[in-house]
């Protein structure tokens, strides 16, 4: 009896030991794995082959729209002068120029202008003389300018570097300094530009 009853005992634990590995999930079939949307190439694609936006493209000011850009900043720095505040010259500039500037230090920068109250409000109506053809880098979206306010006793020099940004002409450098008028040029018809001064 004894042989019988552990004969069944055995059986029962074969059995049972069969029916838990068929319940478990065989190790031997893989998992059939979905490639994730990431790896597709149709899905890189529309990302990979954006375009840039289109730059706009830097162009030669005309003589009038230079005129202009002189006399507003002239008129900004001049306001900055009378009242002491050069946050609003600073905050219409390129961003080149304000990460390079604050307002104490442009007020610093054109102290002896302010020392001396100097008034630049007449560049408002007087034209601008070019000592040299302005300069264009398109490359760098750069305008160079270079003159002087007539005046007597003295004239308004300057010196301006101004930035495309946005489609927009910005301010990138200044300097404008007071100096000995110029003499007027030999043909009073002629205007007074750098090819036509004796050097």
């Amino acid at each position: 009896m004894r042989s019988i009853a552990a004969a069944i005992a055995c059986a029962l634990l074969l059995f049972g030991t069969a029916a838990a590995l068929a319940q478990a999930p065989p190790a031997q079939k893989p998992v059939p794995k979905t490639k994730p949307a990431a790896q597709k190439p149709a899905a890189q694609k529309p990302a990979a082959q954006k375009a840039a936006p289109a730059q706009a493209q830097v162009v030669m000011p005309d003589a009038e729209k230079i005129v202009l850009l002189l006399r507003t900043t002239l008129s900004t720095l001049n306001d900055a002068l009378q009242t002491g505040n050069f946050t609003v010259l600073r905050d219409m500039a390129a961003p080149g120029f304000r990460d390079a500037n604050t307002a104490a230090r442009l007020a610093q920068s054109f102290s002896d202008l302010a020392s001396k109250r100097v008034d630049l409000s007449p560049t408002s109506i007087i034209a601008p003389q070019l000592t040299q053809p302005p300069g264009l880098d398109k490359q760098k979206g750069m305008l160079h300018l270079k003159g002087y306010f007539p005046g007597q006793p003295v004239q308004i020099n300057f010196e301006m570097l101004y930035q495309a940004v946005d489609g927009r002409w910005r301010l990138f450098g200044l300097s404008v300094q007071q100096g000995p008028a110029t003499p007027p040029p030999e043909s009073a018809s002629a205007p007074a530009t750098g090819a036509e001064k004796k050097q």
